[in-house]
């Protein structure tokens, strides 16, 4: 066993903060000696920037409930702390040691690190948790990694979250919903189970904000005096990162069209740099995809096909093959590219990056509380996420940025840092699960950063639209218990309850699964025409959502073939993940009494279960509009059917969406053709029949 510090043995020296709680350690320890070997694993893990902390970290987390760790990227503490706690006892006794991430894909391959440097089985001593996908061994599993909307769910059915006895909250400063909603309610488990430590990482986190938060509401505890008791201010830890330097570049003019400048400065890397992996952030799937064709055109054009550029995607809708092939070692005389979202800012480490191409940009969704409409946005990244991306070029040798934006835009015009995503979201999901987990008074809750009262009035207004909420703002039984339930956005479960009573479940979690997944179809760049006539073979003049049933049946027919995908146009492993989730929301649907039967194509019933879940999203075409214009009927918000529907250029009179994408325009995505007085049945409170001459929140 590694050697650490144990209570009793001499101590870490420290120096104390005069206000108290903050510590900062002068010449923290480094452990001489490994009990693990000397194989190269052991050898990497200690080489890691933590390593020398390994001990003053484990000081401070047996003496204080709150410890926030602040340390750059590749310093190594997404995945070493865990290991030392485990190593240091935390989890023995049946004991279980959380570490949350706020996306999916670092949840897989940070639990697939950890439990390859211990040398176990993914799965058994080291686990992940994410929605749909449970690889952990009651038990057995000591090392959990999670998002942190699952362990927003684990509460509901153990609200002090008992068996966990640390709880570690990396990526804090991305400040996601789920996260600021976690930090309030850890802080409230904690005055509970005084037990019980958090760890807050972070790369760039404010950390006395985040200190006086957990600080607050503390003075008489702290007072009483017992040594028995952790101190409740919290401590901090500054870790270094294992940087080199890394050279920034500036466009001297702004650039027309980012993609086009990234991929022109990946092929000019490539022409006039030395060997190194380029990392590009770029906003989403979409950009991905178009730079992947533009750069594979490029090579062919040139003669460079075989010039040893590896193109590959890197978004949170990947397939886990596809995942791993970005963190595989770049054969040698070939460099990777690899085309990512912002995932790769923080949550994952990729080791041979040498160049970064920032385009500064982002996607984020915006929510307008009086417009009603939630946008997913391209906009400008802040300072903070400018400098994250920088950073990634630093991690094995001095790296070179290329920002393509002019140096006095980072400096004069650039945000500091982003906004919490709690001040621009929607909050309908947010209210449903504080109200499950009884917190009845949503306004009085300990908020990190405060969400606009225009958007929390407009969240209980929806639930209670929907019936999950009663007059006194109290989750209704047993629908508003049953929403709570279900994994997904309420109006998605509101439709999947509502199908119950319209006889088709079948259908509608079909439905529900294929919404769950960012998309099912392969990208028809180069091929728009090819992919558009094959849509027409699956497409009913309903709209998106029936159209989705006939690729899965067609899907199923083939027996699931990836030939039959690959045919139509149609993501194998997005169908593949489909079915999974179908079959998780079948059992949950099941186990909460609904009955499982299918409307033997009756589509009209199909049609009303969703306008069930979404009639807040009910539009109407414009009488004398060009070009397809739609108000939205709640708010006369002027929006399009999105090139990608079903519908897009057939324009029915009435039509319900699902999402909505601001570019130039708002385009509503997967629409669904709908009759005008299924409104009023299913939304009585929300619709009235408008009287002539009446102006009303309505319809004519």
């Amino acid at each position: 066993m590694a050697e650490f510090w144990k209570p009793g043995s001499e101590k870490p020296r420290i120096l104390e903060d005069e206000e108290g709680g903050v510590l900062f350690f002068s010449s923290p320890y480094s452990s001489s000696s490994s009990g693990f070997g000397y194989s190269s694993i052991e050898k990497q893990r200690q080489r890691l920037p933590v390593f020398k902390y390994r001990t003053a970290i484990l000081y401070l987390v047996e003496n204080h409930a709150t410890t926030i760790v602040v340390g750059e990227t590749g310093s190594g503490k997404t995945t070493q702390i865990p290991q030392y706690l485990k190593e240091a006892g935390w989890a023995e006794g049946g004991r279980v040691i959380a570490c949350t991430q706020p996306r999916r894909l670092a949840v897989q391959s940070v639990a697939s690190r950890v439990a390859e440097e211990m040398g176990v089985k993914l799965g058994e001593e080291v686990g992940y948790t994410i929605r749909f996908e449970n690889l952990t061994n009651p038990g057995v599993t000591m090392i959990k990694f999670l998002t942190d909307g699952v362990l927003l769910r684990e509460m509901m059915d153990d609200p002090l979250l008992t068996k966990y006895s640390v709880i570690m909250v990396d990526e804090a400063h991305e400040r996601s919903l789920s996260t600021d909603i976690l930090l309030g309610l850890l802080k409230k488990i904690q005055r509970r189970r005084p037990e019980l430590r958090l760890i807050i990482s972070s790369a760039t986190i404010e950390a006395k904000s985040m200190s006086s938060f957990f600080s607050s509401s503390r003075k008489r505890q702290q007072d009483t005096g017992e040594d028995c008791v952790p101190r409740t201010l919290p401590a901090i830890l500054s870790v270094e990162g294992r940087g080199f330097n890394v050279q920034i570049h500036y466009l001297e003019e702004p650039a027309p069209d980012y993609l086009q400048a990234a991929v022109s400065t990946v092929l000019a890397i490539h022409d006039e740099e030395p060997i190194g992996d380029i990392l590009v952030f770029l906003t989403g799937q979409d950009d991905i995809d178009a730079a992947a064709q533009l750069l594979t055109e490029n090579a062919q054009n040139r003669g460079r096909h075989s010039s040893g550029l590896i193109v590959l995607p890197l978004y949170s809708g990947l397939s886990r093959a596809d995942q791993d092939l970005v963190f595989s070692p770049t054969p040698k005389g070939k460099r990777k590219v690899v085309l990512s979202t912002n995932i790769a800012e923080t949550s994952l480490t990729l080791e041979g990056v040498v160049y970064v191409v920032d385009s500064g940009f982002s996607k984020q969704r915006f929510y307008n509380p009086i417009s009603d409409i939630e946008s997913l946005v391209v906009a400008p990244i802040s300072k903070a996420s400018a400098r994250q991306r920088a950073g990634r070029a630093g991690r094995v040798r001095p790296g070179k940025c290329y920002r393509l934006y002019t140096e006095e835009y980072f400096v004069k015009e650039m945000a500091a840092e982003g906004i919490p995503e709690m001040q621009r979201s929607n909050l309908v999901s947010c209210v449903i699960q504080l109200k499950a987990l009884g917190v009845d008074n949503i306004l009085g809750f300990d908020w990190l950063a405060s969400p606009a009262p225009e958007a929390m009035i407009r969240a209980l207004e929806v639930l209670y639209s929907l019936g999950i909420l009663d007059d006194d703002a109290k989750l209704t039984s047993p629908t508003g218990f049953q929403v709570a339930e279900i994994p997904l956005d309420p109006m998605i479960s509101k439709m999947i309850l509502s199908a119950n009573a319209l006889g088709c479940s079948e259908e509608i979690i079909t439905i529900a699964a294929i919404l769950s997944i960012q998309s099912i179809w392969v990208s028809g760049r180069g091929a728009q025409k090819e992919l558009d006539e094959v849509k027409l073979r699956f497409a009913v003049a309903e709209g998106d959502h029936v159209t989705y049933l006939n690729v899965y049946k067609g899907f199923l027919h083939s027996g699931k073939s990836s030939q039959w995908c690959h045919k139509n146009f149609i993501n194998y492993h997005a169908m593949k993940k489909v079915v999974e989730i179908r079959e998780q929301l079948r059992k949950l649907a099941q186990r909460l009494g609904l009955a499982i039967k299918s409307c033997e194509g009756d589509t009209q019933v199909v049609r009303k279960a969703v306008t069930a879940g979404f009639f807040t999203h009910a539009c109407r075409l414009e009488a004398f509009s060009q070009g397809g214009m739609y108000k939205t009927i709640r708010s006369s918000q002027e929006v399009y059917i999105h090139p990608s529907s079903i519908l897009f250029r057939v324009n029915p009179k009435w039509v319900i969406y699902y999402s909505l994408i601001s570019t130039d325009r708002h385009y509503m995505r997967n629409v669904i053709a709908i009759d005008p007085s299924w409104l009023l049945e299913a939304a009585p409170n929300f619709y009235q029949q408008q009287k002539p001459n009446q102006a009303a929140h309505g319809l004519i």
